[in-house]
């Protein structure tokens, strides 16, 4: 089996991270795709998260209506700093030997790998799936941090996708619409709730 891992803050999730799932799960044949929402991210401790509570609700609710998407909160529920290579661990002992893992992320993320914890684990765990982006570096110079990374890259091709989480929040926070930006039940719910406008910070 091939399983697709899509991990992230998603502060809010939106409609990029569905897309890439979906290209991700198509073009490379994976059976499903777990998103993976991060508990405590430990390159993100120096900002304010939205409560894991709400981000995992959004999540289910995005994801609801595709049946090869699927939750998975071992992040959130696993006391601490959040950490790719223990998810990974984690995953792989829950799976066949036969499975194999897709994880994926985005071209800034990766470029942050040299300073995660256990870098060349991660690699030797799961393939790292890259989606496009505009302006992107060329990745050879990570080659150089961790060796043998190439070829565990694989570079999606796909239409780029210019939505990000921070730029959902700071149009919230300014009374801007964000229809189109993210599934309708995520919209409602951020509505719902408040979370983002400024009056509810």
């Amino acid at each position: 089996m091939n399983l697709g891992i899509l991990g992230g803050t998603f502060d809010p999730i939106h409609i990029g991270h569905l897309v890439v799932a979906e290209e991700a799960r198509i073009k490379l044949g994976l059976s499903e795709v777990l998103f993976v929402p991060a508990g405590q991210p430990w390159l993100k401790q120096d900002r304010h998260i939205t409560l894991a509570a709400h981000r995992v609700e959004m999540v289910r609710r995005a994801i609801a209506d595709n049946p090869y998407f699927k939750l998975n909160t071992l992040e959130v529920d696993r006391p601490g700093p959040s950490y790719t290579v223990d998810t990974l661990r984690s995953l792989q002992d829950q799976l066949s030997s036969e499975s194999s893992l897709f994880f994926i992320l985005g071209r800034d993320t990766l470029a942050e790998l040299p300073l995660w914890k256990e870098p060349r684990k991660v690699i030797q765990l799961c393939r790292l799936v890259v989606p496009p982006r505009l302006g992107s570096r060329d990745l050879r110079h990570l080659e150089e941090a961790i060796p043998g990374l190439l070829e565990r890259v694989i570079q999606l091709d796909m239409p780029v996708i210019g939505i990000s989480s921070s730029e959902i929040r700071q149009r919230i926070a300014r009374g801007l619409p964000i229809r189109y930006l993210v599934p309708p039940a995520v919209e409602q719910y951020v509505t719902e709730q408040r979370i983002y406008s400024v009056s509810a910070s």
